[in-house]
């Protein structure tokens, strides 16, 4: 019995390929394998393929198979034995036998045009009969015939399906004019219309998955209920389960509900090898950003931890501990979840090596308790940080770990509140710092809210989240209210920290920042100096809190007018700094610009250019050439040249640099803002020149 046709069937782009009967070379296409994710329609593309090829006549025998296990491929094809020819139905393994065996061409005879459909292929090992006796070994593939054709249909993309002729047709979700054309088709037919944004909208949620759409206009229809409330539903995780959106007779013969239907899949992806990893492993992806996850988040360290502790069959060690998972483990769990159309597994592209549907995602989290939910959350924020490198050197990379993070913190966020936020000040910064300001201080800002919630407002990661925020505000142009902000988050700190907390004496350094940001450079240049004595009395005079504060020190002093001094204050310190950080480590670069900043203000210009130009390549080296600390050295740069006297060269490298800035920070950045009126400044001086 070929399946009936669903309601409102759309025609696809796999369903011309299907009928493209010979490839380019002429050679006549036999075999086709329908593969894709649990949803997206084979059955019905395959339906469709086979009702055309029956009714146009080109057939004279067409068996369909639910082919989802052995016994029942075995017995379909024993029942066309017996009734093509005349088997035994007693012994059906024969009579499956037999009917293999008529499907081939025989001499002398009138060739019999045949097409046999394997629906739901859920192992490629169920194709071939293993008997007790080694020697009756026998495959369940047609045979190959000039006038015969094969159509599977199947989750599973193991090598074993392909090859050999068999073309390989892989079925994608609807597009969003398929999806919108579809829904609104259905909701017709029962004299109902709703707005195409909102259609358009619920077609998004559902990620264009024929079977959800399906489900969600049958359970409209149903309920009565439009699409706004059904996406509020929907949208309602905590309060909505999938299950509590399934119409209660499903559409076009369905069989299963949508929050039911990867769960044999999971099963069966769990047994392949490394045995009992894929589910784990698909509980971590769970959290994280359906479009895109680097496969060194998955495979980090801490999600390795994870996949050990929780996998299904552990090997326990003398010690009690769960073995051990290696990185070619963790991987391998990811193919399995591919070969299972549970995620798509691509490691050619690099930053975006995992995605899994949206839905897939959702009915994983269902399966879990409140408890275990906030386990894996905090499992997949280390798993992020583990694979989150020190210096943004890519900012590809970057924007996925922030999209990671963003997902991560919609779906996990009781668990990343109560003591594992550190990704998500981390994301922040990195927005804020590739000139997402508005960004930044909307995240730390809510940040600030829910830590307050969840911990209270003495909380220290209260008080740390209000640091970050005035910080970006002040980032943002409103040096005065992030002056503002730190005297009162100063008060605070003292109060529940204590006057020496290293937390508090951060507090110090950034409250005398903007002050000096804020106009008064003499009161910035003495705060940092008495904070200076606090440091090496409680930190020592070689921490690194310490050598920061001797650098800003010394930069305020030259803002105040000691030019000379500060000069020789960051002259004494870039060997200290070299010392105990290295040379390329981030802060010892900063010293060397300060440095060359201070040389240029103390009438140095020409040692000023000059180490300017020996900076830039080693910040380019250890930050990249697209890390905004970069970038400033080439402002720096660029300015120096102009002082030094050329004025052209000057005006060529703020061109240069401004079409970085608006590439990478945007338009309307501070930073960018300041070189447009550099470039002008120069080409202007170019034209006096001329």
């Amino acid at each position: 019995m070929i399946p009936l046709e669903a309601r409102s069937f759309q025609h696809r782009a796999e369903a011309d390929r299907l009928r493209a009967a010979v490839e380019g070379g002429g050679t006549a296409v036999l075999s086709q394998v329908l593969t894709g994710m649990g949803g997206v329609g084979k059955t019905q593309l395959a339906a469709d393929y086979a009702r055309a090829a029956w009714n146009d006549g080109s057939l004279d025998v067409l068996v369909w198979v639910t082919a989802s296990a052995q016994s029942a491929v075995v017995s379909a094809y024993a029942q066309a034995g017996v009734e093509l020819c005349r088997a035994d139905p007693d012994d059906p393994e024969r009579a499956a036998k037999q009917f293999l065996a008529w499907l081939v061409p025989k001499p002398g005879q009138r060739p019999c045009r045949w097409l046999i459909v394997l629906d739901d292929v859920a192992d490629p090992s169920d194709l071939i009969v293993h008997p007790d006796d080694p020697g009756t070994r026998y495959s369940l593939w047609p045979p190959a015939s000039p006038y015969g054709r094969v159509l599977i249909t199947t989750r599973r993309r193991d090598a074993a399906l392909f090859g050999d002729g068999r073309r390989r047709i892989e079925v994608g979700l609807f597009t969003p004019a398929e999806s919108v054309a579809y829904l609104s088709s259905v909701l017709k037919a029962h004299g109902r219309t709703e707005p195409v944004d909102q259609l358009t909208a619920l077609a998004a949620d559902l990620g264009h998955l024929p079977l959800a759409l399906a489900q969600a206009a049958a359970y409209l229809i149903d309920s009565g209920n439009n699409a706004v409330v059904y996406r509020g539903l929907l949208a309602d995780e905590r309060a909505t389960a999938l299950a509590d959106l399934t119409p209660d007779a499903l559409p076009d013969e369905q069989a299963t509900p949508l929050s039911a239907v990867w769960s044999l899949s999971v099963a069966r992806a769990n047994t392949l090898r490394p045995a009992g990893l894929a589910r784990p492993m698909l509980h971590l992806a769970a959290f994280l950003d359906p479009n895109g996850i680097p496969q060194d988040v998955l495979t980090s360290e801490a999600a390795r931890t994870h996949l050990a502790a929780h996998r299904v069959s552990v090997n326990v060690a003398t010690t009690g501990e769960p073995a051990p998972v290696s990185c070619s483990d963790a991987a391998g769990a990811l193919r399995a979840l591919h070969r299972l159309s549970l995620i798509d597994h691509d490691p050619g592209i690099p930053h975006q090596t995992v995605r899994v549907h949206q839905l897939i995602q959702r009915t994983t989290r269902a399966t879990l308790t409140h408890e275990q939910a906030g386990h894996f959350a905090r499992a997949a924020t280390h798993a992020i940080m583990a694979a989150w490198p020190e210096f943004e050197r890519d900012t590809a990379l970057a924007q996925v770990l922030r999209a990671n993070t963003h997902a991560l913190a919609q779906h996990g966020e009781d668990a990343l509140y109560l003591g594992a936020h550190r990704v998500l000040i981390r994301a922040a910064h990195s927005a804020g710092k590739i000139g997402q300001l508005a960004v930044a201080i909307d995240q730390f800002d809510h940040l600030v809210t829910a830590t307050r919630s969840y911990l209270g407002s003495g909380h220290p990661d209260t008080l740390l989240a209000r640091h970050h925020l005035a910080r970006w505000r002040g980032g943002a142009g409103d040096a005065a209210g992030a002056a503002r902000a730190y005297v009162e988050l100063l008060n605070d700190t003292e109060r529940v920290l204590g006057p020496d907390d290293p937390d508090t004496l951060n507090t110090r350094s950034a409250l005398a920042t903007w002050q000096g940001e804020a106009g008064d450079a003499a009161g910035a240049a003495r705060a940092f100096a008495e904070l200076l004595n606090d440091q090496v009395r409680v930190l020592g005079p070689d921490h690194p809190d310490t050598l920061t504060t001797r650098r800003g020190f010394a930069f305020w002093q030259g803002k105040a007018g000691d030019a000379a001094g500060a000069a020789r204050a960051f002259a004494d310190l870039l060997p200290d700094t070299e010392r105990v950080l290295g040379p390329d480590h981030p802060d010892t670069l900063t010293t060397r610009h300060t440095l060359a900043l201070g040389q240029g203000e103390a009438g140095d210009v020409t040692g000023a250019a000059q180490a300017y130009a020996d900076l830039l390549p080693d910040t380019e080296r250890v930050l990249g050439p697209d890390h905004p600390d970069t970038l400033t050295t080439r402002h720096t740069l660029a300015l120096g040249q102009g002082e030094a006297g050329d004025a052209a060269g000057a005006a060529r490298a703020f061109a240069e640099l401004l079409n970085d800035q608006v590439r990478l920070l945007g338009p309307n950045h501070p930073d960018t803002l300041t070189t447009r009126s550099a470039l002008a400044t120069w080409q202007k001086e170019v034209r006096g020149v001329g």
